[in-house]
């Protein structure tokens, strides 16, 4: 089964790692990216098929494909307008669906929508989606060692005025990261602040590492993480973050116990392999085959 890909994002953020843990386990995919954007350089660096995006080159190659797999919002936009393909789209994200007449054509155009959690899920139900063509595929990450070590560990790119404040009112050192990965593999919690989130691919990265997790109670969060089981759902303030780290601070069984779960959590719902299993399928039932 040929699949092409289109994503527009710049940056490496989490929709652009599923698009590369994915686009290594299918066979015979390939990937329209932005020249020079991260995704475009990680997928080149790893060896897949990648290929620099504009409409007319995904246009000439989508009729050539069984099946186009639309991964941001603009590339479901780019896809939509061509004419005679099935078209999977994912999403992500939890901001609320634009509803005007363009967006409602754009939506009723796709064969089949990939929520990435139950939230997003009714999101995009509630715009007008129709429900029979929503699945939900949860994002997944590798499996990676276990962590070692006490660093507390916190996304640089997303609430790092909530964190540092947090830590700033209790006395506690935080580790702000770009390279989220290998600081994981020296920590003991990890703090999510967050806004908003479809479900939180950071999240599942640092149960993966098996590390418990504090982590805003919004969006998608409450399907990736466990409250007080695998990690702590607090409110998205200061004050909240600094009392859940002090917590597990005090209570090392507790701590160990959830980064033991979380792992265990990732291990049953949310590895890249079962989020491809998971997507293979939607393509199989888009396709009839």
């Amino acid at each position: 089964m040929k699949t092409l890909h289109v994503d527009t994002g710049r940056e490496m953020h989490g929709g652009q790692w599923q698009v590369i843990y994915l686009l290594e386990r299918l066979r015979d995919a390939t990937l329209l990216a932005g020249a020079g954007s991260g995704l475009f350089q990680e997928a080149r660096k790893r060896g897949l098929d990648v290929r620099a995006l504009s409409f007319i080159t995904m246009a000439r190659l989508a009729r050539e494909y069984g099946l186009v797999h639309a991964h941001d919002a603009r590339a479901h936009t780019l896809a939509a307008a061509i004419p005679g393909i099935k078209l999977v789209v994912s999403r992500r994200v939890a901001f609320p669906v634009n509803r005007g007449m363009l967006s409602r054509l754009k939506y009723r155009r796709a064969d089949l929508f990939l929520a990435v959690s139950h939230y997003v899920a009714r999101e995009l139900e509630e715009a007008g989606a129709d429900r029979d063509k929503i699945r939900v595929v949860y994002d997944g990450v590798p499996l990676v060692d276990t962590a070692r070590g006490n660093a507390i560990v916190a996304l640089a790119s997303k609430g790092r005025e909530i964190i540092r404040e947090a830590a700033k009112s209790v006395g506690f050192e935080v580790r702000f990261t770009a390279d989220l990965w290998t600081d994981l593999a020296t920590a003991e919690i990890f703090l999510y602040a967050s806004d908003m989130e479809g479900l939180g691919s950071a999240a599942l990265a640092a149960m993966s590492s098996g590390v418990a997790v504090i982590a805003s109670r919004v969006g998608g969060l409450a399907e990736a993480v466990e409250h007080e089981r695998t990690g702590l759902l607090v409110a998205n303030a200061p004050k909240e973050f600094a009392e859940a780290v002090q917590r597990l601070r005090r209570d090392p069984e507790l701590l160990r116990k959830m980064g033991r779960r979380g792992r265990e959590r990732v291990e049953k719902r949310f590895t890249a392999d079962l989020m491809t299993e998971r997507t293979r399928a939607a393509y199989h039932e888009v396709l009839g085959c």
